[in-house]
């Protein structure tokens, strides 16, 4: 096949030999196989911020730290040398959460090299050693569905562990290879700690898991473990060998909003006050 134009910088630098085939194309890249020497692995090739449907919406961007202050007013001006920044910042995100995730024991592809729009990692593979399908692509029986979900959850759990939530999870992005499922496509993995959008972004993504396996086990439907995996996160005593239930126990106490009031009150008084000896 044609070789595509980013891809050839990284076959007169060494680092590809062949373009075998494309594999799939998404909403913000291109992904081919490729031959490294004796290796198959994927070239990812990012799209241009114009032509990609997912943007870098503040959302995900908020926590992220820039390398200096020149940048970040670039960025947030959208200044020509800003979007270049923006647009390195988005890559490298997915190269570094990769190799964060990877350290942590979460099954992702094992990343090589980003250069010039491309990233250069693992080729996931099936029993046959062909290139794994993406979990949408599979049918499904309910006891097979139970078993993935239940890993994936688990991958979830140590992916925030690690500090990362996916922020787009579905059965889109999730291959299953020959030891289980595989997580990819993490540009826009947040930090948790530092997002503000973070318990609603992992909600959402472990919604999109159990929605996704509910067609093949609805037992599934009813289960709310986006919120119990972060109530135990917030309470610090989530870890990757936590069990889940997903059941939730609802708080039905009605607020004492008179004792509230009060507190409010004291601390406003007491906020008075000590204004009043400093001004003295």
């Amino acid at each position: 096949m044609k070789t595509p134009k980013r891809i050839q910088t990284l076959i007169a630098e060494g680092l590809v030999d062949e373009v075998i085939r494309q594999l799939m194309s998404g909403k913000e890249a291109t992904v081919y196989m490729v031959r490294c020497g004796d290796e198959l692995r994927c070239a990812k090739v990012y799209k241009d911020i114009k032509q990609r449907s997912f943007r870098n919406n503040a959302s995900y961007q908020e926590g992220r730290k820039v390398k200096n202050s020149r940048q970040a007013r670039a960025m947030e001006k959208g200044t020509r040398y800003g979007r270049q920044m923006q647009e390195e910042a988005w890559q490298n995100a997915e190269v570094d959460a990769l190799y964060r995730l990877a350290a942590a024991g979460v099954s992702v592809p094992q990343p090589y090299v980003c250069y010039e729009g491309v990233l250069l990692m693992e080729l996931v593979t099936d029993a046959d050693g062909n290139p794994a399908p993406r979990l949408n692509d599979l049918e499904l029986s309910a006891e097979q569905s139970l078993a993935l979900h239940a890993a994936l959850l688990k991958q979830v759990i140590r992916m925030l562990c690690a500090g990362i939530i996916h922020g787009d999870l579905s059965e889109y992005n999730i291959l299953v290879g020959s030891d289980g499922p595989v997580i990819i496509d993490l540009p826009q993995a947040i930090n948790a700690a530092g997002n503000s959008n973070a318990a609603t972004m992992l909600e959402r993504d472990v919604a999109n898991l159990t929605n996704y396996f509910s067609r093949f086990a609805p037992q599934l439907a009813a289960r709310e473990y986006g919120k119990e995996i972060w109530r135990l996160y917030l309470a610090g005593q989530l870890n990757p060998e936590s069990e889940l239930t997903g059941r939730i126990e609802v708080d039905h106490r009605i607020a004492d909003v008179a004792a509230v009031l009060e507190e409010v009150n004291l601390a406003l008084r007491e906020e008075e006050r000590r204004k009043l000896y400093q001004a003295g």
